[in-house]
């Protein structure tokens, strides 16, 4: 029953970061967006990272991990919406 739980949580926290993702995409924008938010964000998945793999708990290993990626997902998407939107609206 603890890893179901393990495994549920880790799938929940995962797709957390989706709609983050599409939004910033799709409407090119960051209203409402932290930006820091996901920078200690991501700060944090990676030390807990560390400590998942100290403490060999698979569940956690593979959600900061993936937490890891969409993350690094959602901060792409933002940095791209913030300097790709300016460079456009300069060459008009």
């Amino acid at each position: 029953m603890t890893q179901l739980l393990g495994w549920i949580a880790t799938f929940l926290f995962t797709i957390c970061y989706v709609p983050q993702i599409i939004k910033t995409t799709r409407m090119k924008t960051l209203d409402g967006v932290s930006i820091v938010m996901f920078l200690v964000q991501l700060i944090a998945n990676v030390v807990a990272l560390w400590y998942a793999i100290l403490i060999s708990q698979p569940p956690l290993i593979f959600k900061y991990a993936l937490g890891i990626i969409f993350l690094s997902i959602v901060l792409w998407a933002c940095f791209n919406v913030r300097y790709g939107n300016s460079s456009t609206k300069s060459g008009s």
